[in-house]
């Protein structure tokens, strides 16, 4: 029998002093030049915001000109907001003051950051750059290039040994919807949340991942179509009942869902897969949205 691959990939919590003057944020979101990017946190106080002499200067709309403050005490690391329009975030929750532990996620406007402050920062940061290599910043589920090669590991195996394989492509409907009356953080929120209700129904040994905008994928092993469409079903339901609400503002979201299968096809690649379920989901979105087709 062979082993299966662990896919998931999440930072340990390590054991840490109050203060280490090592301490850092990394730039994990957006992507692009900054992405990766380190800002030792050694100044007792660093201000991040889009005004020019702020510490770390972040241009983007989202982001106020002193939009918040990161200060060291004999206690560690504390976050403070400074009056932002957008908020400042840790692990997704809106805080006022609040102290950072080793791996939090703190947002300020559209832009993440990772806070690292372990015993060895610098391995813990290279640990971090491959992780961006392989993890969606926004979503913290895999991305298309793990994806990608996933699925050309899996195809191979399913050929070698006639196991099944199938593969679930979807988007969120009308999601330019989204972004027009919540704005982008918005839309970003209600990426966030579906791949994390999705995420909580999703196998060990399969694979879920954000293809790419508003797309994502879900390899399913050694699973049938039939079994597969079951799958496929219980996601568009479960999207369709869960209560969705930014800023107070509650919203509806529903996904067009696009069913491949394979028996061990040696001659289909990954991307011929790829491209059978996007024909399903279009056919699922042509016929309506809020559907699967397989």
């Amino acid at each position: 029998m062979e082993k299966v691959t662990e896919t998931w990939v999440t930072a340990p919590r390590r054991p840490i002093s109050a203060v280490s003057r090592d301490a850092c944020l990394v730039h994990i979101y957006p992507t692009g030049p900054s992405m990766g990017s380190r800002y030792p946190l050694q100044d007792e106080l660093i201000v991040l915001g889009r005004g020019e002499d702020s510490a770390i200067q972040i241009h983007d709309h989202s982001v106020s000109r002193k939009h918040a403050r990161v200060e060291q005490t004999p206690d560690g690391y504390f976050v403070s907001d400074l009056g932002s329009t957008n908020g400042t975030f840790v692990n997704d929750r809106q805080v006022d003051n609040t102290r950072l532990h080793d791996g939090d996620y703190l947002r300020v406007g559209n832009c993440i950051y990772r806070f690292l402050a372990g015993g060895n920062v610098e391995s813990e940061y290279h640990e971090e750059i491959y992780r961006l290599t392989i993890i969606d910043g926004l979503t913290q589920i895999h991305n298309q290039r793990y994806l990608l090669e996933f699925l050309d590991r899996e195809l191979a195996r399913s050929a070698r040994h006639q196991r099944p394989l199938a593969l679930i492509l979807f988007d969120i409907d009308f999601f330019k919807t989204i972004n027009d009356d919540l704005g982008h953080l918005g839309g970003d929120f209600a990426l966030r949340e579906l791949a994390t209700i999705v995420r909580k129904t999703v196998r060990r040994e399969d694979l879920f991942a954000r293809y790419g905008g508003e797309e994502f994928a879900l390899v399913l092993v050694e699973t049938s179509q039939v079994g597969a469409t079951d799958v496929a079903e219980r996601i568009r339901q479960t999207i369709e009942k869960h209560s969705f609400s930014f800023e107070g503002r509650p919203f509806s979201v529903t996904v067009s869902l696009g069913v491949a299968f394979t028996t061990g096809d040696a001659a289909l690649t990954a991307a011929g897969l790829m491209r059978n379920a996007d024909d399903n989901m279009y056919q699922a979105k042509r016929a309506g949205r809020n559907r699967v087709v397989s």
